[in-house]
């Protein structure tokens, strides 16, 4: 009777023993493919995905779906499924897989150096769930136009250039909220208080930023060409900025990805309301989106008499500065027969 209870007690032992390291097996050993080379990535599960679409979406990455869906079952997965973006790392056992996509991991997104709303929409896009379509219409969108004092024109001058954290599947609509409310943290009191002493808006601060931001990109020399252009506002003379006229011959051949290096003279007459040659004032919104140093060198401009610069052939990436046009055409001349003498066409 010892002899049985004995082979009984070592069958059960055995057999928990057995059972054990099945479920060992199947929580918390690797379940990652074999054939996959990344130490980490990440995989997107759209929102409204049901366990089905998960499925389908992680199944290249599992070595051993049976395992993964045994630990999905008992933690309740199947029936609690989020949408968003979840890091995979190799080596990962099916418990910790399944933990891992309940982990919306958040995405650094930083953007700068767009020229426009369509562009930074599709590079947007490309880091977060809504498509460009869905973002451009929550932009553009007229109450919020309305509600926020921007027009279609002007609403490019709400983005900010910085660095940002957006869960991926963040709505188009909750972007556009967190973008306006980063415009209006950015405008705080002393801001608007400077853009109130030059007479200008905040959109219209932001608009000629772009333009400095186009004409030189060393900080130190931001005011002084900021200051030219608000000494021409406040004499109502033409702005003449080559960057409209650039941004004005992009927009009527719809492409934004040429590059233009001279402007011509029979650019100077395209018929655009961007082209600050033929229309007095600001063009009717931002030709790109200046970043920081540019706004804040527009809102701190330099203490000048200057009408007019030209870029300087002595110290390349600076500018020449003028007060007189005769002063400026000497500056001019050397730098258009600079031009001819390297063959700069376009």
């Amino acid at each position: 009777m010892k002899n049985k209870f004995r082979s009984v007690f070592s069958f059960v032992t055995l057999f928990f023993l057995i059972l054990i390291a099945v479920v060992y097996v199947k929580y918390f050993t690797n379940n990652i493919n074999s054939k996959v080379k990344q130490n980490e990535f990440y995989v997107t599960i759209p929102t409204g995905s049901n366990y089905e679409d998960v499925k389908k979406i992680i199944s290249p990455y599992i070595e051993n779906f049976n395992d993964f869906e045994f630990v999905a079952n008992r933690r309740s997965y199947p029936d609690n499924i989020k949408p968003g973006r979840f890091l995979f790392k190799k080596g990962m056992s099916s418990f910790s897989l399944v933990s891992s996509l309940r982990r919306n991991i958040p995405v650094n997104l930083a953007f700068n150096n767009q020229e426009r709303l369509e562009n930074l929409c599709v590079r947007i896009s490309s880091q977060i769930e809504p498509d460009t379509t869905k973002l451009l219409a929550a932009f553009r969108d007229t109450v919020f136009l309305k509600q926020n004092n921007f027009t279609k024109n002007d609403v490019f001058a709400l983005f900010i250039p910085n660095s940002y954290q957006f869960y991926w599947n963040i709505s188009a609509k909750k972007f556009r909220d967190k973008m306006i409310k980063e415009y209006n943290t950015f405008w705080n009191a002393q801001r608007l208080e400077k853009a109130k002493k030059l007479g200008l808006t905040p959109v219209q601060v932001i608009t000629l930023a772009s333009i400095v931001h186009k004409e030189t990109v060393k900080n130190d020399e931001r005011p002084k060409v900021a200051k030219v252009y608000l000494n021409r506002l406040q004499q109502g003379m033409p702005l003449q900025a080559d960057p409209t006229v650039i941004y004005s011959v992009k927009l009527r051949d719809n492409n934004f990805d040429q590059i233009i290096k001279r402007v011509l003279f029979g650019d100077l007459k395209i018929n655009s309301p961007y082209n600050t040659y033929i229309n007095l004032g600001l063009p009717p919104g931002p030709i790109a989106m200046p970043d920081i140093a540019a706004i804040d060198a527009v809102l701190n401009p330099d203490n000048n008499d200057y009408l007019y610069f030209c870029a300087s052939v002595e110290h390349f990436g600076y500018h020449a500065f003028a007060t007189t046009l005769a002063e400026h055409d000497i500056n001019r001349k050397k730098y258009v027969e600079w031009l001819n003498n390297r063959g700069t066409q376009r």
